[in-house]
């Protein structure tokens, strides 16, 4: 799990629900890591805030929808990265 790169410079997303996102890099494990890896850090994300999940396994799409839908939370955006695999924004709504 990774949360560096620029965009998350100095922001302290426990403090500010627009903060942006957390991000966990699962690419190159295999399922259930990325789920796993997701709802470890999904502790941390205040109400309203986001986590990215970056994920290669084929079975992340289906699993991240499915865990938001049984967890109560949004799943905002799915995308292809260009290096490969998904990235898939989630939004804690509680």
């Amino acid at each position: 799990m990774t949360t560096d790169g620029p965009a998350d410079a100095g922001m302290d997303p426990k403090r500010d629900s627009t903060a942006p996102a957390e991000r966990v890099d699962s690419r190159g494990r295999r399922c259930p890591l990325p789920i796993i890896d997701l709802a470890r850090a999904f502790g941390s994300v205040p109400p309203g805030g986001t986590i990215t999940l970056w994920a290669d396994d084929p079975a992340a799409g289906p699993d991240v929808a499915a865990w938001c839908r049984l967890r109560g939370q949004e799943l905002v955006a799915a995308r292809p990265l260009p290096a490969g695999g998904e990235e898939f924004v989630i939004r804690r709504l509680a």
